[in-house]
């Protein structure tokens, strides 16, 4: 019913028509299927197991999005909470405040000597009234130019630096990645992809840059030899030690992606906790 993903659709489709891997037709909009719908469909073709790798792809989408939309939910409430409590202050500080300064002068009379906290507000109030159009436009100003840092990648880094460090927004912020990098993983290595491409996909998927720089180096790390498990253990401020004794449980046995699996439910069903408690 989307005219512009029929137009992708029918794209794709033609490309397949002529020759093209599913997976090679995809990779061509990078904005609608991202890298681990791409790897995920190119390991399901290579292997002969399109069909269980599209259901597997199916449930991570549903679950990914289920997220999302309790996450916006939840922050709709406080985002209208705050909206209305500014738009509330600059209507009193414009219309009301000096409407009362005005009465409790002609009360008090000229040489009325106000409590030092009524000085303040009606100083507030006298200031946005005689500068109102340079405070508007500086805040507006303000605003788009914090906007458009956090745009940048190192305005991104820093900001993604930020919320990990304010509570409660923190916890569901590292329990929302470390679901999404177990479901992940798992089902790209359940794919088929090999371990190294794998943590590189995943860490774009975690949509955090402070766990793409954790799972950079880890790639690197398991390229030189070491194990996965013992390199998230060396991240505690990221990933909880549960993660890391379940990657080792399933590193053994060759089970990580089942493993892994259990462990997103987990952080899922936890997710939906701190959700509901925000």
């Amino acid at each position: 019913e989307n005219p512009a993903f029929k137009r992708i659709l029918n794209s794709v489709l033609a490309d397949i028509q002529g020759g093209a891997g599913f997976g090679e037709a995809l990779e061509k909009y990078p904005k609608v299927f991202g890298d681990v719908y791409v790897n995920m469909v190119k390991a399901g073709e290579s292997a002969g197991i399109l069909d269980e790798i599209l259901k597997r792809l199916a449930t991570q989408q549903e679950k990914n999005a289920t997220i999302r939309k309790k996450v916006k939910s939840a922050m709709a409430y406080p985002i209208v909470l705050v909206v209305i409590t500014i738009g509330a202050f600059f209507g009193l500080m414009l219309f009301v405040i000096p409407q009362i300064g005005t009465i409790i002068k002609d009360l008090g009379g000229p040489d009325a000597k106000l409590p030092l906290l009524t000085e303040i507000m009606l100083g507030i109030s006298d200031v946005i009234l005689s500068y109102w159009y340079i405070i508007f436009p500086l805040l507006g100003g303000a605003v788009y130019g914090a906007l458009w840092y956090i745009g940048t990648p190192n305005g991104k880094n820093q900001w993604h630096h930020l919320l990990l460090k304010i509570p409660p927004i923190n916890g569901i912020i590292k329990k929302v990645s470390v679901a999404r990098f177990a479901r992940t993983y798992s089902s790209l290595i359940g794919a088929g992809v090999s371990v190294i491409e794998a943590i590189n996909v995943t860490a774009r998927a975690i949509g955090n840059e402070v766990y793409v720089e954790a799972l950079d180096k880890a790639a690197t790390d398991v390229k030189n030899g070491e194990q996965l498990s013992a390199i998230i253990e060396t991240y505690p401020n990221l990933f909880p030690s549960i993660l890391s004794q379940m990657l080792s449980v399933g590193e053994d046995p060759g089970q990580t992606d089942t493993v892994l699996i259990k462990v997103a439910d987990f952080y899922e069903e936890e997710v939906d906790v701190a959700i509901d408690g925000i």
